[in-house]
């Protein structure tokens, strides 16, 4: 009797199907780099206010906080889907237009924090956390001016026309050049 294989492997290997994509459709090497420093800086920054033990105004700090918390937070989980294929299985079908929106949010509500923080910091390790916010600040801002040169700008209209059965499609109907009840009665008489 031959010692050959009866049964053979019935699923094949795929290469293709890692858990991390980098570069993805809606990443490239740079932006997820740079998502990566986002989301440690802004980590940093929410552990060095979280050490802080006693406040002058404490609104300040605890809006610094629920800031550098968030952007650590969200980065993270959009890193995460935008690197993987799970953004497929949210539902969601304009990525870029979610990214733009959220770092420029992000980057718009850590400036406020770091000057609300900031104008009321006296010690050195209050001055450190908002020195953090400001270098996360400024990658969010990096990020985005990246993604306009890279992507473009998610939301301007594209030039493209629509079309309705094969023709350019037009808000009115063009004018008729020969009139059909015309034609039949010119035919019948």
């Amino acid at each position: 009797m031959a010692t050959t294989e009866v049964y053979s492997a019935t699923t094949a290997p795929n290469p293709k199907d890692s858990c991390f994509k980098v570069p993805s459709e809606h990443l490239d090497k740079i932006r997820f780099s740079i998502k990566v420093v986002e989301v440690l800086l802004s980590f940093v920054a929410f552990i060095l206010e979280e050490v802080v033990n006693s406040c002058i105004s404490c609104t300040a700090l605890y809006f610094f906080e629920f800031v550098s918390c968030t952007a650590f937070l969200f980065t993270l989980l959009l890193l995460v889907l935008l690197s993987t294929s799970l953004h497929k299985r949210v539902g969601i079908t304009h990525w870029t237009r979610v990214d733009f929106l959220y770092t420029s949010i992000i980057a718009v509500f850590f400036l406020i924090a770091n000057i609300a923080f900031g104008a009321n910091s006296n010690k050195p390790l209050e001055k450190t956390a908002v020195a953090f916010g400001f270098m996360a600040m400024l990658a969010f801002i990096l990020d985005l001016l990246y993604f306009i040169k890279s992507v473009g700008f998610p939301f301007k209209r594209s030039s493209t026309t629509e079309t309705i059965n094969g023709a350019a499609a037009s808000a009115e109907a063009p004018p008729e050049t020969e009139r059909l009840n015309a034609a039949a009665a010119n035919g019948a008489e």
